[in-house]
């Protein structure tokens, strides 16, 4: 018996060797650079950082006060390059007040900006009507432009469909809210459309009169511009001092940080997690809307 065995062991052995060849090879599993993920997370995050700072970045409306054109919910595309770049440029606003801009060129009547308030790092979205040596007043609501009235058309309704992001409250525009031949609600917001000296028109919000319908006459100082809502009853804009939220008259081109291009989508606060209410999520028909006032030929 004893023989038996080892002659068994000795096959056994014989064996072994060639059951190790027949298996494949085991390479011990590589370890994670942790030292190359972080650098290569860092690189993409300064090449999104330094894109939203010199070429384009997306921009949330978060108020009412470019209505009608702009909704609660629009989601833009803001280019950074046209009027150059200045310290308000960085995504981060963190550099102090430095005069002057790199590349600088002043926007044109009607261009829709980004603006920061003098001190104050918010960035607010409004009209540019003024420019370096303009003199500006408003008065009962019409802007006069160096002594002439801006061309104002007749007041004329513009039905827009009520959501949860728009929803037309009675106390800031009365009893303006219909129900359309479709079943939905549209709030029929009273509009007038203005058009600038350089032929470029849009539609202003005209509520009846307001804290902001008298306004100077104030001379555009050198190097600063001068802006406002379309929506001109319910903006802070270059008519209100900063501690009211506005912008504490012409404000310096310094503090522009970009031109507003287009809508790239528009929510509408409504719809859930649930990919069935995914479609009542966005407004149709606004992705692509250009923002560029229309120019009377």
């Amino acid at each position: 018996m004893a023989q038996d065995d080892a002659v068994l062991n000795a096959g056994e052995d014989k064996q072994a060797p060639a059951q190790l060849a027949a298996q494949p090879n085991q390479k011990p599993k590589a370890k994670t650079d942790w030292v190359s993920e972080l650098r290569g997370i860092f690189w993409l995050v300064l090449a999104v950082l330094g894109f939203h700072t010199f070429i384009a970045k997306p921009f949330y409306i978060p108020s009412e006060s470019m209505l009608p054109g702009l909704l609660v919910g629009d989601q833009l595309v803001v280019s950074k390059f046209p009027y150059g770049f200045s310290y308000i440029s960085p995504t981060f606003h963190v550099l102090p007040f430095m005069k002057g801009r790199l590349l600088g060129q002043l926007p044109e009547r009607g261009d829709v900006v980004i603006i920061a308030p003098p001190g104050k790092t918010d960035d607010y979205i409004k009209r540019v009507i003024g420019l370096p040596g303009d003199t500006i007043e408003v008065r009962d609501g019409v802007v006069i432009l160096n002594g002439k009235p801006l061309q104002r058309g007749p007041v004329h309704d513009k039905a827009i469909p009520v959501d949860l992001n728009a929803q037309c409250s009675p106390a800031e525009y009365g009893d303006v809210i219909r129900q359309g031949a479709d079943g939905r609600l549209y709030c029929h917001l009273p509009v007038v459309t203005e058009t600038l000296p350089n032929g470029r028109r849009y539609d202003t919000v005209e509520l009846g009169r307001s804290e902001g319908d008298f306004y100077g006459p104030v001379k555009i100082p050198e190097g600063h511009v001068f802006v406002m809502g379309d929506n001109r009853d319910r903006s802070a804009d270059s008519r209100f001092p900063v501690a009211s939220l506005g912008l504490g008259g012409p404000v310096p081109w310094e503090n522009l940080g970009g031109r507003a291009e287009f809508i790239s989508y528009s929510k509408t606060g409504e719809g859930s997690w649930n990919p069935l209410t995914w479609g009542q999520s966005f407004r149709g028909g606004r992705a692509g809307t250009s923002l560029h006032a229309a120019r009377v030929k």
